[in-house]
C-alpha cells in the first residue's frame, strides 16, 4: 500500500532496470523472444486485470506488468543502438575513400583541431553506397582561424573515418566507451583541404535555428562583455559554452566546489522558473491564473533552452521543470517523485543511453536530495533574522545536494571540496546574477549605450565572483583529492547514506545494523584494494603519443621519467598518467629510478629480478656480449641493424618512435623470431 501513491516511479525504475540490463548484458535475451514474450506477458495481464472486477492476485499481475515494462526498457535499448542496423559504417566492406556527411553540432574549439560531430550519408569505396552512423571529425586548425558550417549543412571529406580505440594506459578514461553512449564508433583526424563544403541546409528545422540563436547570442556576449576569463565565464553560465574556460579557471572553480555552476543544467533552469514565479505571482489571486503561470513557464523554459542551442544538458533540465510546471496546477493530486519519475521516464524512452550521462545522474540525485532532504535540515534551526533564514535556507540547500551526490562525486571527479559550503553562500547568488544580467544584455542588445554599459557591469560581477573562487581555493585543505572508488564501492557508500537516512527518519535501529554493515563491507573492500594494488611494485611503459614515459611505482610512491614536454603537459598526465597513480594509491613522486644505471648511453634497471635496457638516443652503443631480458627503446633510438646483434628476449617500442620505423623494425625481428611490443598499437606494457 506505501508505493500505491507512486506509479511513476515504480514505472520508471523497471524501464531504468530494463536498460540497464540491455547496457551490461546486451546478449541476455534474443531480440524475436523478447518481444514474443512482451506479448504473452501483456496478454496474460490484461485478461487476468479486465476478467474479473476484482483482483485476487494484485501481487502477480502487478509483478507481471512491471516486468513488460522492464522487458520495454531492454527493447528500446537495443532498437537505439545503431551499430545493429545492416547499413551502418562499421558493417562497410572495402576501405572508405570519402564520405557525404550532415553536420550535427556546433564545432568546438581544441588545442589545434575543431571538433565536430557529423551524420554519414553515403560512403565511397568501389561505389557510392548509403551508410548511416555518427563520428567525430577534427580538423586541423592549421590555415583555418574559423569553421563557418552550420547545423544540416552538408560536406564531403576524403579518407577514412578510424574507430574510436579502447583506453591504453591502466585506469584511463575509456572515450571509446563515452562516445559509444552517443552512438559514436569512429572518428576522424583531417586537414582542412580534406573538407569540401558542398551545400546549406536543405530543411533548416527547429535545432537549425535554434543554433543560429545561439551564435547571435554568443556575439552579442563577444561584442559586449570584454576579458577571457569575463567571457569565458558568461558564456557558460548563460549559453552552456565552456570552450573558453581554461585549465586553471576550472580548476579553481572545481576546488572551491562551484564546479556545477559553470554548466548550464538543473541550477540555471530552476532560477529563470524561480524568477517566473516570482514575476507572475501577483496573479496567483486569480483562479484562473494556475493553468496561465503554468503555459508561461513552459514557454519562458523552451524558449531559453532555444537560445542555449537545444544542448543534451539543457534539454534534461528543461524537460525536469516542464513536468513540474504542468504538475503544479494539479497541486495535491500528484507529488513531486511522481513528476521527477515521469520526467525522467520520458527522457529514457527519447534517449536510454542519458541513464549514463553523469549529468542525468547527478541532476536527478540532487534534486532528490534537496526534495527529501531541504526541509527537515531547515526545520533542525529557527532563525528570526530575515537574511540569517535566507542564508540557512541556501545552506540546508547545498548540504542537501552535496549529501545526495556524494558518492557519484568521489566516483566520477575522485575528489571533495572542503569549502562548498562557504563558498555556495557567495558564488550561487552572484551566478544567479550574472544569469539573470546576462539574459538581460541579450534582450536588450540592440540598445549599443545602455547594452554597453550592462557589459561592464557584468565583467565587474564575474571578476568579483572569480576573486571569490580563486580566494577559496587558496585556503588551506581546500580539496582532499586522489580518492580511488570502485562502482561497486560508490554503490555501498550511497547504501550507506540511504540507510543513516531511514535511520533518522523511522527511528529503527535496524537501520542502523544496515549501515553498520555496508561500511564494513566498504572498509574491507578498501583494505584489499591496499593489499592487491597499492602495497605492490611494477614498472609501466606508458603509451602517450608522441612521448617517452618510464614509471616505477613501489608501494604509493612514483619513479617517473619523461621528457620535459609531457612532465610539464598537465592535462595529458591527468588524463594518460594520473589514473594509474590513483588506483596504486601514489602520494610521492621522484623523476629518477632507484635502481637506474647508465652504461655508454644506455640505462639498466633491475626489477623483479629482470634486467631491463632502454635506449633513448641514437649515439648509445649496444653491449656486444651483454644480454637483457627487456629493450626500451625510443626517439627511433635503435638502427635496423642492430637488430641482429640484439641479446634480448623483448623489444618494446614506446609512443615517442614513428610507425613507421616501429613496422620497419619489426619485419626484422621477426626473422630472428623477437618477441616486438608497440604501445602505440596495444597499449602500455607492464612489467
Amino acid at each position: 500500500m506505501k508505493w500505491l501513491p507512486y506509479p511513476m516511479v515504480r514505472i520508471a525504475g523497471f524501464f531504468t532496470g530494463g536498460i540497464l540490463l540491455g547496457i551490461y548484458f546486451p546478449e541476455a535475451f534474443q531480440f524475436k523472444i523478447v518481444s514474443a514474450v512482451i506479448a504473452l506477458f501483456t496478454t496474460v495481464y490484461f485478461i487476468a486485470t479486465l476478467s474479473s472486477k476484482e483482483n485476487k492476485f494484485p501481487l502477480v499481475s502487478g509483478l507481471l506488468g512491471l516486468s513488460v515494462i522492464l522487458l520495454l526498457g531492454f527493447t528500446r535499448l537495443i532498437l537505439s543502438i545503431d551499430s545493429n542496423h545492416e547499413d551502418h559504417l562499421s558493417n562497410v566492406k572495402g576501405k572508405i575513400e570519402a564520405y557525404e556527411a550532415i553536420i550535427r553540432s556546433v564545432p568546438q574549439a581544441k588545442a589545434k583541431s575543431w571538433k565536430i560531430e557529423v551524420e554519414l550519408t553515403s560512403v565511397k569505396t568501389e561505389n557510392w553506397q548509403p551508410v548511416t552512423g555518427h563520428i567525430l571529425l577534427y580538423v586541423s586548425k592549421k590555415n583555418l582561424s574559423a569553421i563557418n558550417w552550420h547545423y544540416g549543412d552538408h560536406i564531403l571529406v576524403n579518407g577514412s573515418p578510424q574507430e574510436v580505440r579502447p583506453p591504453a594506459n591502466p585506469g584511463e578514461f575509456d572515450f571509446k566507451r563515452f562516445l559509444s553512449f552517443k552512438n559514436i564508433s569512429h572518428q576522424q583526424f583531417v586537414q582542412p583541404e580534406d573538407v569540401k563544403f558542398i551545400y546549406s541546409a536543405s530543411r533548416k528545422g527547429f535545432i537549425y535555428y535554434s543554433h543560429q540563436a545561439r551564435a547571435w547570442s554568443m556575439s552579442k556576449l563577444n561584442q559586449y562583455v570584454h576579458g577571457e576569463k569575463q567571457l569565458a565565464i558568461v558564456s557558460a553560465l548563460v549559453l552552456g559554452v565552456t570552450d573558453g574556460i581554461d585549465n586553471n579557471l576550472q580548476n579553481a572553480y572545481a576546488a572551491s566546489g562551484a564546479m556545477h555552476v559553470l554548466a548550464v543544467s538543473g541550477m540555471h533552469v530552476g532560477i529563470i522558473y524561480a524568477i517566473v514565479l516570482f514575476l507572475l505571482k501577483p496573479l496567483s489571486k486569480y483562479k484562473w491564473s494556475k493553468g496561465v503561470v503554468a503555459l508561461v513557464s513552459l514557454l519562458f523554459l523552451w524558449a531559453f533552452a532555444f537560445v542555449t542551442g537545444l544542448s543534451p544538458s539543457v534539454l534534461r533540465a528543461v524537460t525536469m521543470f516542464s513536468f513540474i510546471a504542468l504538475a503544479r496546477p494539479f497541486g495535491m493530486r500528484t507529488n513531486i517523485y511522481n513528476t521527477l519519475a515521469a520526467s525522467a521516464f520520458v527522457l529514457l524512452i527519447y534517449n536510454p543511453y542519458l541513464i549514463m550521462s553523469v549529468g542525468f545522474q547527478l541532476s536527478y540525485l540532487a534534486v532528490l536530495g534537496i526534495v527529501y532532504l531541504q526541509r527537515p535540515l531547515y526545520n533542525l534551526w529557527e532563525i528570526q533574522n530575515r537574511l540569517g533564514d535566507w542564508i540557512w535556507q541556501l545552506t540546508c540547500v547545498s548540504i542537501a545536494a552535496q549529501i545526495a551526490t556524494f558518492a557519484l562525486g568521489l566516483l566520477y571527479f575522485h575528489q571533495f571540496p572542503i569549502y562548498f559550503l562557504i563558498s555556495n553562500l557567495f558564488v550561487i547568488p552572484l551566478a544567479t546574477l550574472v544569469l539573470v544580467i546576462g539574459i538581460f544584455l541579450l534582450a536588450i542588445s540592440f540598445l549599443s549605450p545602455l547594452a554597453s554599459l550592462v557589459g561592464m557591469a557584468l565583467e565587474n560581477l564575474i571578476r568579483i565572483l572569480n576573486w571569490i573562487v580563486f580566494k577559496t581555493e587558496a585556503l588551506p585543505f581546500s580539496l582532499i583529492n586522489n580518492i580511488h572508488l570502485t562502482v561497486f564501492q560508490c554503490w555501498l557508500l550511497m547504501g550507506i547514506l540511504v540507510m543513516l537516512i531511514l535511520l533518522f527518519e523511522f527511528k529503527s535501529i535496524k537501520w542502523l545494523y544496515a549501515s553498520f554493515g555496508l561500511a564494513l563491507g566498504f572498509g574491507f573492500l578498501q583494505w584489499s584494494h591496499f593489499l592487491s594494488s597499492v602495497d605492490q611494485r611494477h614498472l609501466i611503459v606508458y603509451s602517450v603519443n608522441g612521448h617517452h614515459a618510464l614509471e616505477y611505482v613501489d608501494s604509493g610512491r612514483s619513479y617517473f621519467v619523461t621528457d620535459s614536454a609531457l612532465q610539464n603537459d598537465k592535462e595529458r598526465i591527468r588524463f594518460h598518467i594520473q589514473p594509474n597513480r590513483l588506483a596504486h594509491g601514489v602520494t610521492k613522486i621522484q623523476f629518477q629510478i632507484p635502481s637506474q644505471q647508465e652504461v655508454n648511453g644506455i640505462s639498466y634497471f633491475r626489477i623483479n629480478q629482470k634486467t631491463i635496457g632502454w635506449i633513448s638516443s641514437k649515439g648509445a652503443k649496444l653491449p656486444l656480449n651483454g644480454s637483457t631480458d627487456y629493450l626500451l627503446v625510443s626517439n627511433n633510438s635503435l638502427s635496423r641493424n642492430s637488430i641482429n646483434t640484439l641479446h634480448t628476449n623483448t623489444v618494446i617500442f614506446d609512443g615517442s618512435n614513428s610507425r613507421y620505423y616501429v613496422q620497419a623494425l619489426m619485419e626484422e625481428a621477426g626473422k630472428r623470431n623477437i618477441e616486438i611490443y608497440s604501445t602505440a598499437e596495444h597499449g602500455a606494457y607492464i612489467f
